[in-house]
Formats: structure tokens, sequence, C-alpha cells
């Protein structure tokens, strides 16, 4: 008995740290995402393929908490103000490139 708790423990907690954002919402993230043209500005940065700021090589981001503190300085290049949960929609959406766990 003990071995069977011990497991089921075991894997709630492997599947509670592989999202680094239980709270947000991948989806509307994306729509925040696309509702403030984050890409245009990404696009304008790497020169045509906004989605690549994510998957470069040298990428300035690599943490969940540093994906967090860009959106937050992000979000002053679309004029927005960020609730917690957005941000956090926005981190699950973006994660999708990211892949932290």
């Amino acid at each position: 008995m003990k071995l069977m708790t011990t497991l089921i423990l075991l894997c709630a907690a492997t599947a509670a740290s592989a999202n680094p954002f239980p709270d947000g919402n991948a989806q509307t993230g994306q729509k925040l995402f696309e509702q403030y043209d984050c890409s245009r500005c990404h696009a304008k940065m790497m020169g045509g393929d906004g989605s690549a700021i994510f998957t470069r090589f040298d990428r300035k981001r690599n943490s969940p908490d540093g994906l967090i503190e860009q959106i937050g300085i992000c979000s002053g290049n679309v004029n927005a103000h960020f609730a917690s949960q957005e941000t956090q929609d926005l981190a699950a959406y973006l994660n999708i490139f990211y892949k932290f766990k």
C-alpha cells in the first residue's frame, strides 16, 4: 500500500512540474498575442519570421521566470498592462515554443 501511495504522489508531482504555467491558458494567451500583434515587433526584430525569436540559438530567456519577466518588458512595446492572469496565459502560449518544464 505504501508503494502504491508513493507511486501516485510521484506521478502527481511529475505532472505538476511538467507545466511551469499551470494557471495559464494557452488558447487565451494566443488570442492576447494576436490581439496585441506581438508578432509585428518580433518580425521586425528578426527580419521576417517573428516566431524565430523564440527558437533562436542565443535567445535571452531560458527559464519560466525569465519568460515572465520578458512579457513584462514587451508589454510596454504594445502599450499593454497585463494582469497576472494574462501574463500566465501568454506564458502558457509562448511555452509552446520555449518548451520549459
